[in-house]
């Protein structure tokens, strides 16, 4: 699954593997938000609700794309964060682990707090 995430300053694209919140992610787009950003990390709201799943996470890579689901949101770090260690991607709390961006993660930093963010699926 590839999903397209555009803001005004830019777009990347990621694939998604096949995961309880993935599905869930992608069977409620297109999805219009707003950005946050953390750190070097940008994430926002969804409709989705999501469980925490087995697998879940708190210190990911940079261009991994997580769904923070304390906030059902979905996370995206570039970088460190407020809290990480050194030069790790330190999410907020556990996150499940929904799959890549496909470029380099670094256009992340084109985002802008407070951006209109769009998620949609590619290819239908």
């Amino acid at each position: 699954m590839q999903i397209r995430i555009s803001w005004p300053g830019g777009q990347t694209t990621a694939t998604l593997g096949e995961t309880r919140t993935s599905r869930a992610l992608v069977g409620a787009l297109p999805i219009t938000s707003t950005a946050r950003t953390w750190g070097q990390e940008v994430y926002f709201a969804t409709p989705v609700p999501a469980a925490l799943e087995a697998d879940a996470r708190q210190v990911v890579q940079p261009g991994t794309v997580a769904f923070w689901t304390e906030g059902d949101a979905l996370a995206l770090p570039y970088g460190p964060t407020p809290i990480s260690h050194g030069e790790e991607c330190r999410l907020a709390s556990p996150c499940n682990v929904l799959g890549r961006l496909d470029g380099d993660p670094e256009v992340l930093a084109t985002v802008r707090d407070g951006d209109s963010v769009r998620v949609e699926r590619v290819g239908g």
